[in-house]
C-alpha cells in the first residue's frame, strides 16, 4: 500500500460533492454485500461472515476516518430501512462494531500513509473491535438482542458449536470475540491485495 500523495481526507465541515458521491457509492456497495453472507462451521450459527467492511475500510483509508463512519452509517441506515428484522439492533451492532474496526485504523494509516502504518492500523482496528466489540455486546447489545430472542436460546446456539459457552460471559469469550478478530483479519487481508488497485479512483 503505497504513499497516498494528495487525497484531502474527510472532515465534519468540509465535504465535497465528490467525497459525497464516492461515499455514497461505497455505502451502496456495503450494503449489497452484507446480502453475500456465510456461517462458518467453527462459529455459533447467528454469526455470519460478510464483506461490508470492506468498502468502509478502504474509504476510510482513501478519504479519512470520517468517510469510514458514514459509509458504515448510510450502509446500515439503508439495511434498516429495507432488510431489518431485529428492530435496528442487527444494524445497531453492525455500526458499533465496524467503527471500533475502520476508525483506528484509518487513524493510524492517515498519520503516515504507507504499508507498515496500514498494517498496523488494521492490526489495531482488528483488536479493537475484538476487545471493544466484545464489550458492547456483553452490556448493551446482546441483552438488547434478548429482546427479539430469548437469551438462553443465543447461548444454545453458541454452545452447540462449543460446550464451554455457558453464559453471556464464555458466548463473547469463546464464541463473538474471536469471531470478530478472524473477520477484522480476513478484511485486512482483502483490502491490501485491493487497495491500491481501487483507491486511484477514489482520489480524482
Amino acid at each position: 500500500m503505497e504513499k497516498v500523495e494528495k487525497a484531502t481526507p474527510v472532515t465534519r465541515s468540509r465535504l465535497t460533492t465528490s467525497q459525497l458521491t464516492k461515499i455514497s457509492a461505497l455505502a451502496v456497495m456495503a450494503y449489497v454485500l452484507m446480502f453475500l453472507e456465510f456461517g462458518l462451521p467453527f462459529f455459533p450459527g447467528f454469526l455470519k461472515v460478510d464483506f461490508s467492511d470492506l468498502p468502509a475500510l478502504i474509504g476510510a483509508f482513501a478519504m479519512g476516518p470520517v468517510a469510514g463512519i458514514l459509509i458504515q452509517l448510510v450502509k446500515n441506515m439503508i439495511h434498516f430501512i429495507t432488510k431489518s428484522w431485529s428492530g435496528g439492533v442487527g444494524e445497531l451492532a453492525n455500526f458499533i462494531v465496524g467503527v471500533f474496526y475502520v476508525v483506528p485504523a484509518a487513524l493510524i494509516y492517515h498519520y503516515k500513509k504507507d504499508q507498515k502504518h496500514a498494517l498496523i492500523g488494521m492490526l489495531v482496528g482488528t483488536v479493537c473491535m475484538t476487545v471493544l466489540g466484545s464489550t458492547a455486546n456483553y452490556f448493551v447489545l446482546i441483552p438488547m438482542y434478548s429482546q427479539f430472542m430469548p437469551l438462553e436460546a443465543i447461548i444454545e446456539m453458541g454452545a452447540v458449536i462449543n460446550p464451554r459457552i455457558v453464559d453471556v460471559k464464555t458466548l463473547v469469550l469463546y464464541g463473538i470475540a474471536p469471531f470478530n478478530f478472524f473477520k477484522g483479519m480476513m478484511i485486512a487481508g482483502m483490502t491490501l491485495v485491493l487497495y491500491k488497485r481501487i483507491s486511484p479512483l477514489l482520489k480524482k
